[in-house]
């Protein structure tokens, strides 16, 4: 979990509890997965006794931080930094410990609270004079943005960012104590202004300590997929489709995935890894990723209930388990089925007229008859063996879809409309 540490860190850190933090810029109203790994180093130095500082950076976030950046970003109004601010907090308190009475509670703090009145002379003379250009456009995050490959070059507000974020690290060292600021590697830069502002402006020695950004096997991002970034808001991402991420993910991306996202100890890690290499058909360490993280992230319902929604494809689920699932996990389980739209109004109806005359689950009525009497029909998760069933509203799950079966595997998602 570490790629850069500063001499010293280590050391510091034995000599007891200490004060550490991460900064995450709220440019939404959820965190996404690639923001796990700095959450769960907090995590670990908060079990270890440290006590963990969540910035927010409202006011640099109104900036935009221009790190591996190609092209800058767009700058957010009050109220929604307040909204992002409000919601990520929620979510850091299923990892950190915010509310108890332990000496190393976490503490979220907002960097516009001290940035907000703060003058552009006064900041400008007591911070500005302590950082060089020069040492500023030697950051390979400025190089890069002033380089050929980026068109647009850099504005003075991106530019500025380093400065703004070495003075959070210098005010947490001066109010919180705070001796280490953790962070991506893209950060390093960042980071180690600050350290060098404390060094010039306290004389003190100030730490930084880096995580690798992840990446998958292929070289290919991290936490992305077809549809977008995978968030931890249950509504922006499912709990099931956050569930399937991680169960789905390559055997060599597990391995170190289980290492960096759960708290599970070595001696259980190394098992698990062991275990998978003789039997990798059984997905016992992507199992295992998926139910921590899962249960670590939304709970262990929604971990059920994403397990319990998994088993939908393969036929061993019921019909009440069916009709549990919300909308939206339904049609990410079902995503992809053929879909055929009948009206209301054309209910109730006969179960062979449903499936081979207003809809072509079947191509004629005799083969879904022949069909329905081998106890090969199921609608909603249920054996139908009636041929003279009646589908009437009863049978719409969520107001509005019913769910033909044909076989084992072959499903239909018939949408009603009103």
């Amino acid at each position: 979990m570490i790629q850069d540490i500063m001499p010293g860190t280590e050391e510091k850190l034995m000599e007891g509890p200490q004060a550490a933090y991460v900064g995450i810029d709220p440019t939404a109203d959820s965190l996404h997965i690639g923001h796990l790994v700095s959450v769960m180093i907090l995590k670990h130095f908060q079990n270890c006794g440290h006590r963990p500082i969540a910035l927010v950076g409202g006011a640099t976030g109104m900036i935009g931080d221009p790190s591996m950046k190609s092209a800058e970003r767009n700058l957010l109004d009050e109220e929604t930094l307040n909204h992002n601010v409000a919601c990520i907090k929620a979510q850091l308190g299923r990892f950190l410990d915010f509310d108890s009475d332990a000496p190393n509670k976490a503490e979220l703090v907002n960097n516009y609270d001290w940035m907000k009145d703060y003058s552009f002379i006064n900041f400008i003379r007591d911070i500005g004079k302590h950082i060089t250009v020069n040492y500023m456009m030697a950051k390979d995050s400025v190089k890069k943005r002033l380089s050929t490959e980026s068109r647009e070059g850099m504005s003075f507000t991106e530019f500025s960012y380093q400065l703004m974020q070495g003075y959070d690290y210098l005010y947490l060292y001066e109010h919180k104590g705070c001796v280490l600021q953790l962070g991506g590697s893209d950060q390093w830069g960042n980071i180690t202004t600050g350290s060098e502002l404390i060094r010039r402006v306290l004389g003190k020695e100030a730490f930084a300590l880096t995580c690798p950004l992840i990446k998958k096997a292929d070289g290919t991002k991290f936490g992305k997929t077809e549809k977008g970034n995978i968030w931890l808001d249950a509504n922006r991402t499912s709990p099931y489709e956050f569930y399937q991420f991680w169960l789905n993910v390559a055997d060599e991306d597990a391995e170190r995935y289980i290492k960096i996202f759960t708290m599970l100890d070595r001696p259980t890690i190394e098992a698990l890894i062991q275990e998978h290499r003789q039997d990798p058909g059984q997905r016992k360490l992507q199992k295992a990723l998926a139910r921590e993280i899962t249960v670590m992230c939304h709970g262990q319902q929604e971990y059920d209930n994403a397990v319990e929604a998994s088993r939908m494809l393969f036929g061993n689920a019921t019909g009440e388990a069916l009709r549990r699932l919300d909308e939206k996990t339904f049609l990410a389980v079902f995503s992809g089925v053929p879909t055929f739209t009948i009206s209301r109004s054309e209910l109730p109806c006969g179960l062979l007229d449903l499936l081979a005359v207003k809809t072509s689950v079947f191509p004629s009525k005799g083969e879904a008859r022949k069909m329905v009497q081998g106890g090969g029909v199921s609608l909603n998760k249920d054996k139908v063996s009636d041929l003279d069933y009646q589908v009437s509203e009863n049978d719409i799950l969520d107001g509005k879809y019913i769910l033909a079966q044909k076989g084992k595997k072959n499903y239909f998602i018939i949408n009603v409309l009103p």
